[in-house]
């Protein structure tokens, strides 16, 4: 008896989602919670697992396609492929094609697949791209880069024997309309301020010499220098809650928990998971939670539960060799801190010019209901913490 495939149940806050590619064509066998296709929503990829063994009969929903929660997309029916290609639909032969398996190819998980068929990979490239028989998003990502760039000198010719100047035009990506919404939303709907200042980060780098090899033989992570500004960020919330709040209506909510959103940039675009009682976690606690974000949102396997809620966000643009920029707010929070590049610079330290590690630091905020001078405080309380880091451990 054939076997319906539907579209899961999708989280309260998202009405739709698109389906982005077939990883299975009609004819072709199908193993139980194998994957038939890949969705994409506001913020994540989700898949579509096979509910039986079998072969997949007939597809519905061409890729490309905007679908509802419960909406019927396929039909496997149990049995060997054989003769059941016959069985395809239209709608079945007007499916975005997924490349054939190939011997010898290497691995490849969902988000690693779609980038194979997005940049044309052929399989000697996927294979020269693996790493022990598996290639990561990120290695098809950099062999795409190799071959675009080995395409780009092939075809260069002197600038008169050019032709037209070509265009191409590609739709944002459900993410990225919903980055690009926020972003609006929050400009048009907030009292958006932005205040500076700069930390000397000496006496973190040196903790961070000192100790980096053991709290990572002790602890298994790394530690990076985010535990330390969300720390400090902390210390900041706590002594000036409305950094903390939000607006909602004539309302001003005060969170009494501290829910940190850790900006995480992927090849989708901009990401904040959001580390939960961020007040309670360790140093260590803290390294592990943004380690594992990250790598879950990079290769496609973070959940929309991960990227909800939040009351305070922190971004760096420092990793990308920003020297100072002015964040925008996660609506509805009202403030994120923004960090940038280290950079040594003369500083006048006891009437001597030295060397210092600088960093400008960046509080965009919600001048509705964020004054000034609560602003400028909780940056300097930031910068306090930062260059005094035992502050953080006795609470001065």
């Amino acid at each position: 008896m054939s076997v319906e495939i539907r579209v899961p149940q999708l989280p309260e806050s998202v009405a739709d989602a698109t389906l982005v590619a077939w990883r299975k064509q009609p004819g072709q066998s199908v193993s139980r919670d194998e994957n038939l296709a890949d969705l994409e929503t506001d913020k994540v990829v989700l898949e579509v697992p096979a509910s039986i063994s079998g072969v997949l009969q007939e597809i519905r929903v061409t890729a490309g396609t905007s679908v509802k929660s419960g909406e019927l997309l396929a039909i496997i029916a149990p049995g060997a492929a054989a003769g059941a290609s016959t069985a395809a639909t239209p709608a079945a032969v007007t499916a975005t094609a997924a490349p054939a398996p190939v011997a010898g190819a290497a691995k490849l998980g969902p988000a690693a697949q779609r980038v194979a068929e997005e940049l044309g990979l052929s399989n000697t490239t996927i294979l020269a791209a693996s790493k022990g028989g598996r290639a990561s998003k990120s290695d098809l990502l950099a062999a795409g880069n190799g071959v675009a760039a080995q395409a780009k000198s092939a075809a260069a010719k002197p600038v008169a024997a050019r032709g037209a100047r070509a265009e191409q035009r590609v739709p944002m990506t459900r993410l990225r309309q919903r980055i690009a919404e926020r972003l609006v939303q929050a400009q048009s709907t907030q009292a958006l301020l932005t205040t500076f200042n700069e930390v000397d980060l000496t006496h973190v780098n040196e903790l961070r010499a000192r100790y980096k090899d053991g709290f990572e033989k002790q602890h298994g992570v790394k530690l990076g220098f985010m535990a330390f500004f969300i720390k400090a960020a902390i210390e900041g919330l706590k002594r000036y809650p409305v950094m903390n709040a939000s607006v909602e209506g004539t309302d001003i909510i005060y969170h009494e928990y501290f829910d940190i959103g850790v900006a995480v940039s992927t090849e989708r675009g901009l990401m904040v998971p959001v580390l939960r009682d961020a007040d309670v976690l360790d140093f260590a606690g803290i390294e592990r939670g943004i380690a594992d974000y990250a790598q879950r949102a990079r290769n496609g396997t973070i959940g929309l539960d991960d990227l909800t809620g939040g009351t305070f966000s922190i971004t760096n643009g420092g990793v990308f060799g920003s020297l100072l920029s002015t964040p925008i707010v996660n609506a509805p929070q009202s403030a994120i801190l923004g960090m940038h590049k280290t950079q040594q610079r003369p500083m006048v330290v006891d009437s001597a010019v030295v060397a210092r590690p600088m960093m400008y630091l960046a509080l965009s905020y919600d001048h509705r209901i964020i004054d000034g001078r609560e602003a400028v405080q909780f940056l300097v309380t930031v910068k306090d913490c930062l260059e005094d880091p035992g502050r953080m451990l006795l609470g001065v």
